[in-house]
């Protein structure tokens, strides 16, 4: 049998796995089996400190190295594993343990403290000089750790090629480990916790949201909850309400659409190592001063997102129609919709109860899922509209 480590798949991986971890992955029915974490056993395991731990992520850098930021303070660590909190499953519920897939654990300091608070942890590393130590750890635990050679952030890449460990495809991952698809409206059936690499962040945040309408990728097995270190610019721009059109975009209205969008801890940069080897944040100067923390934010998909007249089938028309609105958000929304429909646009804002002289940038996130159902609905509006001209397309994204 092919290890795990390696990322590929296997005949017999699923029935490979440890008893306790199949059964919290796929959420089978009834009580699962309950194996003590470190910490009850009585023999907590050592979390590396700081300095430690920089040297473990130096010594694993290469040159030069694609810059990534790790949590390698014990204080930081705790203080994520504390704000995940009960949903993660790290607080006695009587239910069956959470498993948390890990992103990027690096020296695995993080990786330590969620194991010595009881979770069930799966940790993706796409580095091969960390993946010896994770290993190690695996074998001291009875079946509560899971390691693979895998990098997240590129599951499921366009472009057609080799697909080797770390880059694969969200299905061999998850298949590897027996994770089994559930209903959209059933519980979380996994949580992700990690870092987003700062270069790709906006492009990854796109991927993700996509990824989510279309109910593929990893949503293609349930209500997936990102539990993500982003930026602060970026997490203004997901949280951000109408008014401020400097920030008001398309992504602000698909994440609130689609997820409860909740901060759960601001960390200066500081706070993080890098892999840089001059010791350095690597960040520019200028993005500093408008971003002083990482903000570790949870997005929850919504039960309710998908309905009769918004389904995975039909959402990148919706998503489209909300990039062409937010194009221009000066744009009188009745203009809009009378250069789709002719004639139709204040019969629809009138059935919707909204201003008949409000702009593109003045309407709310629910209000513009509501207007697509109404759309959807309605006879007046053919998607030919979908090719409007006058689409200014800032938020192009290339995986």
């Amino acid at each position: 049998m092919l290890s795990t480590t390696a990322g590929v798949a296997a005949p017999g991986l699923c029935a490979a796995l440890p008893t306790v971890l199949r059964r919290a992955v796929r959420g089978l029915a009834g009580q699962s089996e309950r194996r003590r974490c470190p910490a009850e056993a009585g023999f907590p395991l050592r979390v590396p400190e700081a300095r430690e731990a920089a040297r473990v992520i130096l010594q694993n850098s290469r040159a030069p190295p694609p810059v990534r930021r790790f949590i390698a303070c014990p204080r930081l660590a705790r203080t994520v594993a504390s704000r995940l909190g009960s949903s993660s499953g790290l607080e006695p519920t009587g239910r069956r343990p959470a498993v948390l897939l890990e992103c990027e654990p690096g020296p695995g300091i993080l990786t330590r403290t969620l194991l010595n608070a009881g979770a069930q942890v799966i940790a993706l590393e796409s580095n091969n000089g960390f993946l010896p130590d994770l290993e190690s750890l695996k074998k001291k635990l009875d079946g509560q750790l899971e390691v693979m050679h895998c990098d997240f952030f590129r599951l499921d890449p366009i472009h057609l090629g080799s697909m080797r460990p770390p880059v694969m495809y969200s299905e061999q991952l998850l298949e590897n480990l027996g994770i089994l698809p559930v209903p959209w409206t059933a519980d979380i059936p996994l949580r992700v916790v990690g870092i987003v690499p700062q270069k790709r962040e906006r492009n990854l945040l796109w991927k993700l949201v996509y990824a989510l309408y279309e109910h593929n990728s990893i949503y293609k097995y349930g209500r997936i909850e990102l539990n993500l270190f982003i930026s602060e610019k970026e997490y203004k721009t997901l949280v951000t309400k109408p008014g401020d059109t400097r920030i008001y975009q398309p992504l602000s209205v698909l994440w609130q659409v689609a997820c409860d969008v909740q901060l759960l801890h601001m960390e200066p940069w500081s706070s993080f190592l890098t892999n840089s080897r001059n010791g350095g944040l690597s960040i520019p100067k200028s993005v500093l001063l408008q971003n002083d923390h990482l903000c570790l934010v949870r997005m929850t998909p919504r039960k309710n997102l998908f309905t009769d007249s918004l389904t995975a089938t039909n959402s990148h028309i919706f998503i489209m129609m909300v990039k062409q609105c937010l194009s221009k958000c000066r744009t009188k929304l009745v203009d809009k919709l009378n250069l789709w429909s002719s004639g139709s646009g204040k019969t629809l804002l009138r059935q919707l109860e909204i201003p008949e002289d409000i702009t593109t940038g003045s309407l709310y996130p629910e209000e513009y899922k509501s207007l697509f159902e109404a759309m959807e609905q309605s006879n007046e509006f053919e998607q030919s509209w979908l090719y409007d001209d006058s689409l200014e397309d800032s938020s192009a994204i290339f995986f």
